[in-house]
């Protein structure tokens, strides 16, 4: 058992990425509880295996699971939210007042909040009434599949205080999970929650049967729109180059395990945003942020038409074809970052 975590750690959420680091975590050597909301994942959890979301996968001894959020917490050293990132205040809002006083709670979502613009550690300290030093994020090229399935990759964690992501990061480093720190919050949750956008709208370049000039063209545009918003919210530039920018836009972006890709394709493909929903296994973060993205842009006067056009597809003003053409109708300009249309 590590003794920089406490007791044991408490994973918020019965998912694939959430049953994923709890199994990280107990390689590590913490002892872990899963909150699922249904029953019927808990009872399977507490019997080695989730197959809903992690199929084919055994889970250790040490991962148990119950319905009780607020039993779950209890003695809890780390505690590590990873709900759809629009359910989160009303996830997190039984537990304020109820960690213990130096528990670390971890971010494992990827979203900015609709109607008020805040990142996901900022709903967290704001629901828990915690100071954003207690607060840490985990992004990156993290697909719960391939991690479960113990291939090597590495991810971001990222907190104010360098200790406070050293610890965490101890907390969940194996053999074949490499996490790296960082103290850029605002950057790295960023990434994460644009990148989803911008995955949907990868998939629905690839749904509508363009080949990888299309997608790599959204793909290296995307980055520059999650830079543009990041620089002007203050973030570190270094970040958008790194795990959790360009590696996890990457991964996210050209992957079948992609949810928010898997999503975009279907889109591309003719289907509904309802029909594309049903037919997903998860959440496709990318659909329900990226309402709150844009609107964040706009409120810092940052141009984000790749975002724009996302939305537009999403809330049913604008259809994939038109999607398409609105982005290839702009006027030309410089490539950089802050660049110009040319004259």
């Amino acid at each position: 058992m590590s003794p920089e975590v406490g007791n044991k750690a408490a994973v918020l959420g019965a998912g694939a990425w959430g049953t994923t680091f709890a199994r990280l975590l107990v390689q590590a050597g913490t002892p872990t509880v899963i909150w699922a909301r249904r029953p019927e994942i808990a009872a399977e959890i507490n019997t080695g295996t989730n197959n809903r979301y992690l199929p084919g996968i055994t889970l250790p001894e040490a991962v148990t699971a119950t319905t009780d959020i607020r039993e779950a917490v209890v003695g809890a050293g780390l505690v590590v939210v990873v709900v759809p990132s629009q359910t989160a205040r009303s996830v997190l809002a039984p537990l304020r007042g109820a960690l213990d006083d130096d528990a670390i709670v971890v971010s494992l979502m990827k979203g900015v909040e609709v109607g008020t613009g805040l990142r996901m550690s900022q709903v967290i300290a704001e629901v828990l009434d915690l100071p954003a030093r207690r607060i840490a994020v985990v992004s990156g090229p993290n697909l719960a599949d391939e991690i479960a399935a113990d291939q090597p990759t590495a991810t971001v964690v990222a907190a104010q205080d360098e200790a406070v992501a050293a610890r965490v990061a101890a907390a969940c480093a194996t053999v074949t999970f490499r996490p790296y720190t960082n103290t850029d919050v605002l950057g790295v949750e960023l990434c994460g929650a644009v990148k989803n956008v911008i995955a949907l709208a990868v998939g629905i370049t690839s749904g509508r049967g363009f080949g990888d000039n299309s997608k790599a063209t959204v793909i290296t545009r995307g980055l520059v729109e999650i830079t543009r918003l990041g620089l002007a919210l203050g973030a570190n530039p270094e970040t958008f180059a790194g795990l959790a920018g360009m590696g996890d836009l990457v991964a996210t972006c050209s992957s079948p395990l992609s949810r928010n890709q898997t999503f975009g394709r279907r889109l591309g493909e003719g289907m509904s945003v309802e029909e594309a929903a049903a037919a997903s296994r998860g959440v496709a973060e990318g659909a329900k942020s990226a309402r709150a993205v844009l609107d964040l842009a706009a409120a810092h006067g940052v141009d984000m038409p790749i975002t724009a056009g996302v939305v537009a597809v999403v809330e049913g003003t604008a259809t994939v074809e038109e999607f398409n053409d609105a982005l290839l109708s702009r006027p030309r300009k410089a490539e950089g970052v802050n660049a110009a249309p040319l004259a």
